[in-house]
């Protein structure tokens, strides 16, 4: 745990989900309604630094989180995951956390090209 990390920092209750090795909270600055945030319990900054066991689990909350989204939005037709690694893509928080974002038909005019538009030139190809 690093003592100025927000993540190590978090209180239990803005918890989603948790389990031994991660938790799941709401993104305070989402992109859509109910982006969620996976992160490790473990504090490290890049994902090349995950051990097997924290992937397994991650992945198995990503799961577990995108159904509760459907459940209580019917709407959510489609979604983006993505991590930053290393502050040139963008990670500002350095403490590994895989972003779940819900997306809506209609929420992009064009969301052709996906997670492409981090360069918004190579967005459509």
């Amino acid at each position: 745990m690093e003592e100025m990390c927000i993540f190590c920092r978090l209180k239990d209750e803005s918890k989603i989900i948790s389990s031994n090795l991660a938790f799941v909270i709401e993104d305070s600055s989402p992109v859509t309604k109910l982006h969620s945030l996976i992160i490790p319990n473990r504090h490290f900054a890049s994902f090349f630094d995950i051990t097997n066991e924290e992937l397994v689990e991650i992945n198995s909350l990503i799961r577990q989180r995108k159904d509760q989204i459907l459940a209580e939005d019917p709407t959510v037709e489609g979604f983006n995951i993505g991590i930053n690694i290393g502050e040139t893509a963008g990670q500002s928080v350095f403490h590994l956390h895989v972003h779940l974002i819900p997306r809506r038909a209609g929420d992009l005019e064009n969301p052709k090209g996906g997670i492409r538009g981090v360069i918004p030139e190579k967005r459509n190809y």
